[in-house]
């Protein structure tokens, strides 16, 4: 609504989450499975198999990000820009650049975010995100999206680069991630190499986060320095509220 005032923080932990099921899953999900018209299905099963057969062959991935995120009610959409760094098995770093500076590691199931502005690590388990436990199965390696999401081609005219048609994730109805706040997530890809080019997350309540991913390099051989986070001096490390055992 024009007028409202603009929220002044970002949610990052639901979209990041979102983004590695779509990212991870496809890593390791089995090849053949969607569903729509006949026609459609072929090219979604094409586009997918492809993507597969890429994502399979990558041991580690980095590459520029920009994300919008569009906020029912508000009219002005929020931008952040970052770049992200994934390491198989289990390995993530998710940087904010701009417009602040924010830091979110996984190694498995132990998550630690750094907010340098606020002089505070967060630090908890990546399995306490969510209701299910299919992030962490996915980052290791373990499930596949089928178990979670159903996959189908996008409603609607519109088409990705190259004319690819974009693939939609629907959450299933009363399975394990069916506490979840994700309404649906959109891929499309890159028409040469396969690799994602954006992913949409639709949550339930009208919010829409948007990445774009660019400059992708990938088997560079990330060591595991990239991913190792040292506390910096005269910084708090705290629990983060709702990410830890109880």
């Amino acid at each position: 609504m024009d007028g409202c005032t603009q929220p002044a923080g970002r949610s990052t932990v639901v979209p990041v989450v979102a983004v590695l099921m779509a990212v991870w899953g496809f890593w390791n999900a089995p090849a053949g499975w969607a569903a729509g018209g006949p026609r459609a299905l072929k090219e979604v099963r094409s586009v997918v198999t492809k993507l597969q057969e890429r994502y399979q062959k990558t041991t580690d991935l980095q590459a520029d990000f920009i994300q919008t995120t569009r906020i029912e009610g508000f009219a002005t959409p929020i931008f952040s820009r970052g770049r992200v760094y994934i390491k198989k098995p289990g390995r993530l770093r998710w940087d904010y650049r701009a417009p602040t500076v924010e830091e979110i590691y996984v190694n498995k199931n132990d998550l630690t975010m750094y907010v340098p502005e606020h002089k505070q690590v967060l630090v908890g388990k990546l399995t306490k995100m969510t209701a299910s436990r299919a992030p962490l199965q996915l980052l290791q390696g373990v499930a596949n999206l089928e178990e979670q999401f159903t996959v189908t081609p996008t409603e609607g005219p519109a088409r990705g680069a190259g004319g690819l048609p974009l693939v939609t994730l629907l959450p299933k109805p009363g399975g394990r991630g069916s506490g979840q706040t994700t309404r649906k997530i959109v891929l499309e890809v890159q028409p040469k190499t396969y690799f994602l080019k954006t992913v949409a997350i639709h949550e339930a309540g009208g919010n829409v986060s948007t990445f774009e991913f660019t400059n992708l390099r990938a088997n560079t051989g990330l060591g595991d320095d990239v991913f190792a986070f040292r506390v910096p001096p005269g910084v708090e490390v705290v629990q983060a509220p709702g990410l830890t055992p109880p």
